[in-house]
């Protein structure tokens, strides 16, 4: 069936999904009554048009500003800087961030032609001078790309004199020592903290 086969070739172009399960998602919306199926295409066609992003971090938002910046009650002092906007999302559902973000939109990568001219850290530097930050926190992987990226970040920040400090990282919640790679195992050794 043709309208299928494209529903299937469509969703599997999506990141994550593989021919199965675009298969069972196609199929799923099939059986679904009508109203879900037209209410879930309107939403998807809709996207794009609805969602933008935030004149003053880059994160996605509804309106010109995101919630975290249109806030009173955010810590102005606190910046986090990461890679995509799904990336600021993701620390907002942990509840535990209070501050403000800036999102980079990519990472230094001269393979790929990508410096830091290209990303947002001129604009990152304004920021943080203009809101008299006292914290720069960087959120980006612990991938050559974004360690790289935060030590940039950490110079360019230097003359502002504004503590810049990284995410921990190293062994999961719930993770085993024997499952973990070797690279995992030194960061969380070197970044242990006391008890």
């Amino acid at each position: 069936m043709k309208a299928l086969d494209e529903l299937v070739g469509l969703l599997s172009r999506l990141p994550g999904i593989g021919k199965k399960s675009a298969s069972r998602m196609a199929f799923a919306i099939l059986k679904a009554d009508g109203a879900y199926a037209d209410l879930l295409a309107d939403r998807i066609a809709g996207l794009r048009d609805r969602v933008r992003f935030c004149r003053e971090c880059g994160s996605y938002s509804e309106s010109e500003l995101c919630e975290p910046c249109s806030s009173v009650a955010r810590d102005r002092r606190l910046i986090c800087v990461v890679e995509q906007p799904q990336d600021a999302l993701t620390i907002e559902a942990a509840r535990e961030y209070h501050g403000l973000y800036h999102v980079l939109g990519g990472l230094i990568s001269p393979l790929d032609g990508i410096g830091p001219e290209t990303l947002g850290i001129a604009k990152l530097t304004k920021r943080v001078r203009e809101l008299g930050a006292t914290e720069v926190i960087v959120a980006t992987n612990p991938t050559v790309e974004g360690d790289t990226t935060a030590l940039y970040i950490k110079r360019s920040l230097e003359s502002l004199n504004v503590k810049v400090s990284r995410l921990a990282t190293g062994i999961p919640v719930g993770g085993d020592l024997e499952y973990a790679d070797r690279l995992t195992l030194a960061r969380s050794l070197r970044g242990r903290t006391a008890l």
